[in-house]
């Protein structure tokens, strides 16, 4: 049995471009790809804490140190300058795979800069 899960995220990354007239992506600054584990044209959901907005796409890089995180294309009408959104890829795996697999967490300021990094969701306590 193959099962999907999350593989990594970009917790609470800020937006800051949306552009409609480029070609659709997302684009990432390049070192948050590789720190989070992102793949150049690997699928992700976008999650848009502003808006409720849960949308697919793929990413693309965007310049080393830039802190750039560019809403695409289409997806330019899901997010603005300045939301707060989750980027998730997810992965496929079999159980025994997944019996010992951490994701890759990268935890965001509003400029994009990391706090903080993980591989555990604490559990929620009510």
């Amino acid at each position: 049995m193959q099962l999907t899960l999350l593989k990594c995220k970009l917790h609470r990354a800020c937006v800051t471009h949306a552009e409609l007239e480029y070609e659709g992506s997302c684009a990432i600054d390049e070192e948050l790809m590789d720190l989070a584990g992102i793949r150049e044209y690997e699928q992700i959901q976008v999650y848009n804490l502003a808006n409720g907005e849960r949308f697919t796409t793929y990413a693309i890089r965007a310049e080393p140190s830039s802190r750039i995180i560019s809403v695409n294309g289409a997806a330019a009408h899901k997010a603005s300058p300045g939301d707060r959104v989750i980027i998730c890829a997810y992965a496929a795996m079999d159980e025994a795979e997944a019996d010992v697999f951490e994701p890759s967490l990268v935890y965001l300021n509003e400029h994009n800069r990391v706090l903080r990094t993980g591989h555990q969701i604490p559990a929620q306590v009510a």
